[in-house]
């Protein structure tokens, strides 16, 4: 086990307005392969790639070059006077390999404008065909989509929410896709997911089909409520009922795709194909901030058949070093078979938390694909009883897993934004099975002794 972080490596006044204001944070200084390393030279397997954004690990040898060789050539034009020659290869490369449809691919600097840029085209969309009147947006409870003001809206992250409330547009939430917690002993997995779409529908119904811009989802739930993935029949129900409306269907894979489920898009392992595709975390890796709008051709058609202008912008979309950090990691991707690989490892990944945690007396769920997990903890396995909020179970996980060397990404409020813990993992692409095997060690040290720390086992 790493020794304790020096005191010393950790900073100690700062004029940087942090997140968390009530402690210091450790002081990273380099990074390579998949663990960062801090000012005291204790060493930190990345077992969350961050937030699951390190795909290729840090210190790439290839994006690095890169990014060089465009920084040495041109680092930034903006968007309103030029295009790049590495903006318009990455949106070849990202079309090559889009869901079929889409066309054309709106570039911005993270996932929070990724999902605001998606929600601004499905309403000008529908300004620029005739439907104003659509005004609508339907997304799901515990899902997040972003901290800007209309992906915080859309999002169901209570809290999150709570506080700016009176300043977000008013969206209607349905049921997430929650196998473990509400899916009915009397219904099979495709049962529930009719149960869920049927919901959807009296949602539409009430707002009005033709008063409904879009509905959002994340394919597979990020961090809210911990790697929430569908159950068959879901999503295609979902498909067909905005078939049947005229209701754009926008996903957000900021966190699930781009190679972390197994396929290059989450979508694709559910046999839908949405209007809207949104992007970012492992689309550049963590080597700049990049994020994408992946659009479908008849949406792009009528802007230009309208309008022809978006009423949107930033001033640091289409970065051409972003851009350049963004190319050569999908290229690593698909010249080193990194696809193939996650799901190999994540095979490996899943039998090794089932032997950690299957019969653990407080884990109650093992969720994922790929390389990405989710761990549900319960005071009670057979209830599926949460642990009592007051104990900030994920604070602890989190403090005692960094003791350990160890980055992992824990959140409360899993199950109503206020009760409830999980774990969530999603280690780089390139983890070797023996990364996999540390990472899942030192996490049950760390568990257990936070556990013990609460007085769960009493």
């Amino acid at each position: 086990m790493n020794a304790p972080t020096d005191p010393a490596a950790v900073q100690p006044a700062t004029h940087v307005f942090h997140r968390q204001l009530h402690h210091g944070l450790p002081v990273a200084v380099s990074g390579q392969g998949i663990s960062i390393t801090d000012a005291s030279g204790k060493v930190y397997l990345d077992a969350s790639g961050g937030a699951a954004v390190s795909c290729l690990g840090h210190g790439h040898p290839d994006v690095v070059a890169a990014m060089h060789a465009q920084i040495d050539q041109l680092a930034y034009a903006h968007t309103s006077f030029f295009t790049t020659t590495v903006a318009e290869e990455l949106a070849d490369l990202l079309i090559d390999t889009a869901p079929a449809g889409m066309s054309h691919v709106y570039f911005v600097s993270g996932g929070s404008e990724a999902v605001e840029a998606a929600l601004k085209m499905a309403r000008q969309y529908f300004v620029e065909i005739g439907q104003p009147q659509r005004r609508h947006f339907i997304a799901r409870r515990q899902s997040y989509h972003g901290n800007t003001l209309g992906a915080l809206a859309v999002g169901g992250n209570a809290l999150r929410r709570e506080q700016f409330k009176p300043i977000l547009i008013d969206v209607t939430h349905v049921a997430p896709c929650y196998e473990f917690r509400d899916r009915r002993s009397d219904e099979t997995a495709e049962q529930y997911g009719q149960r869920l779409v049927a919901e959807l529908t009296a949602a539409i119904d009430e707002l009005g089909g033709d008063k409904v811009m879009a509905f959002v989802a994340e394919t597979v739930g990020g961090a809210t409520a911990g790697v929430l993935t569908p159950v068959p029949g879901y999503f295609k129900g979902v498909r067909e009922l905005c078939d049947r409306h005229g209701i754009l269907l926008i996903l957000d894979e900021v966190m699930c795709g781009m190679g972390r489920t197994g396929t290059l898009h989450a979508c694709e392992q559910e046999g839908v194909v949405p209007d809207l595709l949104t992007i970012a975390k492992g689309l550049g890796g963590g080597y700049q901030p990049i994020g994408a709008v992946l659009a479908q051709g008849r949406l792009v058609d009528a802007f230009r058949q309208g309008s022809g202008l978006f009423q949107h912008g930033h001033t640091y979309l289409g970065h051409a070093v972003a851009c350049a950090a963004a190319l050569a990691v999908q290229r690593v991707i698909q010249r080193d078979g990194l696809l193939a690989q996650v799901c190999a490892r994540g095979q490996q990944l899943q039998g090794l938390l089932q032997q950690a945690f299957a019969d653990h007396p407080h884990v109650g769920d093992l969720r994922g694909r790929g390389l990405f997990w989710g761990i549900e903890l319960v005071a009670d396995r057979a209830s599926k009883q949460w642990i009592d909020p007051a104990h900030k179970l994920h604070v602890r996980i989190k403090r005692e897993a960094m003791a350990e060397g160890l980055m992992i990404y824990p959140m409360g409020g899993t199950v109503d934004g206020t009760c409830g813990d999980h774990i969530l993992l999603a280690p780089p692409f390139i983890s070797t099975p023996d990364d996999l095997a540390q990472i899942v060690e030192r996490l049950k040290r760390a568990l257990n002794r936070s556990l013990a720390a609460v007085s769960v086992y009493s």
